[in-house]
């Protein structure tokens, strides 16, 4: 069925549910009218639905009259008349029933304003907080917890002023030097409170356009809260400060409001009550808090596990695995919040590196430890990540949580169990043959195998990774530019394997300690993973 014949059918399936088309949308959906009509209601209420051309998204219903019966706040009804009737990612639209499933939008979207109308799911109003609390966006830098006045920096791009709040100058401007921001102000009045309550706006008033509103509200939720809101407005007003911003800690989210000080008004000598205190009457403007601290950068998409932040961690080799793990341990929280990642590597990026290298050509002849530095740099302006561009059998490395071996050189990752593993927690991931399989070994503690134990196995045709012996392939020219071959895609598992044995580490899993991915189907799997102990014949365990 062509896409023509496809939008007429559902635009005359709605005209039979009295749904009229009425143009298109700026960004080309149609748009029809109509009366959405709650169960066990008489009468409908006037609303536009959109549809998508393809059929991808979800039709958007908007109440063209918001009901004067409703409450000033109500769940999954915005304030410009948009209803949430199914939350975007929950369900997938079957493109190949565009009839079936935009009646059953509708059907659904009449069920939800029918439950909205008996005043049920108030509760989604606590969830649903951000949707209510619109105004401009403040960024919101704040690693420590320290409560009570905070920095503020004012920076412009292009012309429009941005805050960012934060507890750390330096971090955060290293952060707007990467966005190519300039600081334009750091004197805004700025303050955290915290609170034990999850924000909801008030049904009976909302949104709240001054402090007395403010704090009537805040009373609601908690009194504690609202006593220190107060004491901070007045405090901004006591420093003849032009404007106060506060930003509130809740355990749902972080939001905030800016209030402007009237100076115009005449300065009342005697001690006010608080019900005759002028600051009541001065206007708030909502702010959107947007995070950008490095821990909620981390923690955001594993919000149940510790993240690497605080963690002193060290990668020897960033070649093939280390580029791409260093990577993504940083977006785990390496190098944040007091920690540090430890970058070594002698060797520069060569021509024939850079096929499945996470560096690419501008990095071309440079070292590639202090290379891949830079670029983290980049990613996380705040991240403390230190290049040690020498051969780490001559790197002073200091006091480490982890050492993490991705050379993939084995006699190298014997030296590093010898002087290392003994007292420091020691990660090993490699390639076995032309990309065959990645393996990791995790070394915690004196009874578990370490790198040089598995060697011994190996020899005697135990903890393999494949059935079969691996295959021999080398490419190149002569014995000077002989080397391995696989793809890029082979690095990548090797350092997702080796991602998720640290984030494993670091909350508290440590088994199983060998761990190996097969990458080419065509072999089977030898070795299921396990926890080996460590090998009588290892002279490094031994000794």
């Amino acid at each position: 069925m062509s896409g023509v014949a496809t939008v007429a059918d559902v635009i005359e399936a709605l005209k039979q549910r009295g749904f009229e088309f009425v143009g298109k949308t700026d960004d080309g959906w149609f748009r029809l009218h109509g009366r959405l009509t709650s169960p066990h209601a008489d009468q409908g209420c006037p609303c536009e639905l959109q549809l998508d051309p393809t059929f991808f998204d979800l039709p958007r219903i908007r109440l063209l009259e918001i009901l004067p019966e409703l409450p000033a706040a109500v769940p999954h009804l915005g304030a410009d008349g948009m209803l949430c009737y199914l939350a975007k990612g929950t369900v997938v639209l079957d493109i190949y029933d565009p009839v079936g499933q935009s009646l059953a939008c509708l059907q659904r979207a009449a069920i939800v304003l029918g439950q909205i109308m008996k005043g049920e799911m108030v509760e989604d109003l606590t969830e649903e907080f951000f949707a209510y609390w619109h105004g401009w966006h403040c960024f919101v830098d704040l690693q420590g917890e320290d409560l009570g006045r905070q920095s503020c920096i004012v920076a412009q791009a292009n012309g429009s002023p941005l805050c960012f709040v934060t507890d750390n100058e330096g971090r955060t401007t290293e952060k707007l030097k990467s966005l190519g921001y300039q600081v334009t102000d750091r004197t805004v009045l700025t303050y955290r409170v915290k609170t034990r309550a999850q924000p909801r706006p008030l049904t009976s008033h909302w949104p709240p356009k001054t402090v007395g509103d403010i704090l009537a509200w805040q009373s609601t939720l908690d009194p504690r809260c609202r006593r220190k809101i107060h004491e901070r407005i007045k405090e901004g007003e006591r420093k003849k400060a032009n404007g106060v911003l506060i930003i509130i800690e809740s355990p749902l989210m972080t939001y905030g409001f800016a209030v402007l000080y009237d100076r115009q008004r005449p300065v009342q000598k005697n001690k006010l009550a608080d019900r005759g205190d002028p600051s009541y009457g001065l206007s708030v403007i909502p702010t959107s808090v947007v995070r950008i601290d490095d821990r909620y950068l981390a923690q955001r998409n594993m919000p149940k596990s510790k993240t690497l932040a605080g963690k002193k961690i060290a990668i020897v080799g960033c070649g093939t695995i280390g580029g791409y793990l260093s990577d993504m341990l940083v977006k785990a929280g390496a190098g944040t919040c007091g920690g540090k990642l430890t970058l070594v590597d002698f060797d520069s990026l060569l021509p024939q590196n850079i096929g499945r290298h996470r560096l690419g050509f501008p990095d071309l002849l440079l070292n590639k430890a202090e290379a891949m530095a830079k670029e983290l740099r980049r990613l996380a302006p705040a991240a403390n990540i230190r290049a040690i561009p020498v051969d780490v059998r001559q790197a002073q490395l200091g006091e480490l949580d982890l050492l993490v071996d991705a050379t993939g050189e084995e006699s190298l990752g014997h030296w590093l169990c010898g002087h290392y593993a003994p007292q420091t927690p020691m990660l090993s991931v490699w390639i076995e043959g032309p990309g065959t399989a990645v393996r990791a070994l995790l070394k915690t503690n004196a009874s578990g195998a370490c790198y040089r134990c598995l060697w011994h196995s190996n020899r005697r045709g135990e903890l393999r990774s494949t059935i079969d012996p691996l295959p021999a392939i080398l490419a190149g020219h002569g014995c000077e530019g002989l080397y391995v071959p696989f793809p890029a895609s082979v690095s990548v598992h090797a350092a997702s394997l080796g991602a998720e044995m640290t984030l494993d580490w670091v909350n508290g899993i440590y088994s199983p300690a060998l761990r190996t991915r097969m990458v080419d189907r065509a072999h089977q799997l030898a070795t299921p993973d396990c926890d080996p102990l460590r090998d009588p014949e290892c002279p490094l365990c031994n000794s």
